[in-house]
């Protein structure tokens, strides 16, 4: 799967995202400032708590296996105009959400939260002559040749993307077009999993096409379609300490619906198990899926150890690729 597609976020890019910066042992909340630049319309939501911290191998394996390329212009990008990523940035979130409601235009902004020196980043600017395009008072600048562009809302949120994007995010800031703050049931998902390091919410597209990637040709079963639409949302989170740890849940519109998703994943998981490598086993045999109460639970967890040694089987790259 492509990592940074305007289609949709692969929990590779999270995953890549989440290992280049650092994840923390904090909780990564978003500011009501950047809640408010969130387009209504969110069809997955990833945020992240970044620190420097780099004592975690299986965090640094795993970006060397999946860090797109997008994310390395970003980062030159970035550095290039004055913010040092070590130390500036503190949460980051992806957005992918429809473009005027349609499933079939999908965009994808970033926002950031941090200490940034602005007026540094400013000054770098116009150094190398960069000039920004105005919308209302907001100033967008540019970011060399990556095709994005970034506007600074104040010292501590920025937001970043292609340029309709990131005017798209600032509609919604401004009040010009609805934000997150009225999407209550992203909202509901978000108060779930936002004390974590590392979350996602989807909404009930994000969460078919995403339940679609992990079921393979499990997906095409006609017990699938039959529960597809009772699906109404999905979180999950993950972090490096201690180990590598993954929780993800589905909630359905019953418990029928949950059960049989569940059914589908143990049946993908068992043919994993049939076709897979040793390595490969050994990560499914540590793979949890039950459901209760019409919510789907998926609990995985490894040591440092095992997890490097599972970003080198075939069964990873096929997930990441």
């Amino acid at each position: 799967m492509k990592l940074f597609s305007s289609r949709h976020a692969s929990v590779a890019l999270v995953l890549a995202a989440s290992v280049h910066f650092g994840l923390s042992g904090n909780a990564a909340q978003l500011s009501s400032d950047a809640r408010s630049a969130v387009p209504h319309d969110v069809q997955q939501l990833v945020v992240i708590d970044y620190r420097v911290m780099q004592n975690s191998s299986a965090a640094m394996g795993l970006r060397g296996q999946v860090m797109p390329p997008e994310l390395k212009e970003l980062e030159d990008a970035l550095r290039k105009s004055g913010l040092n990523d070590n130390h500036d940035l503190e949460q980051l979130a992806f957005v992918l959400y429809r473009n005027g409601g349609s499933s079939d235009d999908l965009r994808t902004v970033g926002i950031a939260q941090g200490q940034f020196p602005v007026q540094d980043v400013l000054a770098s600017f116009r150094k190398q002559k960069v000039k920004a395009k105005l919308l209302r008072t907001n100033k967008i600048f540019p970011l060399g040749n990556t095709g994005m562009s970034v506007v600074f809302l104040d010292e501590s949120t920025m937001i970043f993307g292609g340029l309709s994007a990131v005017r798209q995010a600032l509609d919604a800031r401004d009040g010009i077009a609805p934000s997150l703050l009225t999407n209550a049931s992203v909202m509901d998902s978000m108060r779930t999993v936002d004390s974590e390091p590392l979350w996602s919410v989807l909404d009930q597209k994000g969460t078919q096409t995403m339940l679609k990637q992990v079921l393979g040709e499990a997906g095409s079963v006609a017990d699938f379609d039959s529960v597809k639409k009772r699906l109404v949302a999905s979180y999950y989170s993950m972090n490096f300490q201690h180990g590598v740890k993954f929780d993800m849940s589905v909630v359905t519109g019953d418990n029928f619906a949950a059960a049989t998703v569940s059914s589908l994943l143990n049946a993908a998981v068992l043919y994993k198990k049939m076709s897979g490598t040793d390595v490969d086993k050994q990560a499914l045999e540590e793979t949890v899926i039950r459901s209760n109460s019409g919510r789907l639970d998926v609990h995985f967890a490894s040591s440092d150890a095992q997890f490097n040694t599972l970003l080198k089987s075939p069964m990873f790259q096929s997930m990441v690729h």
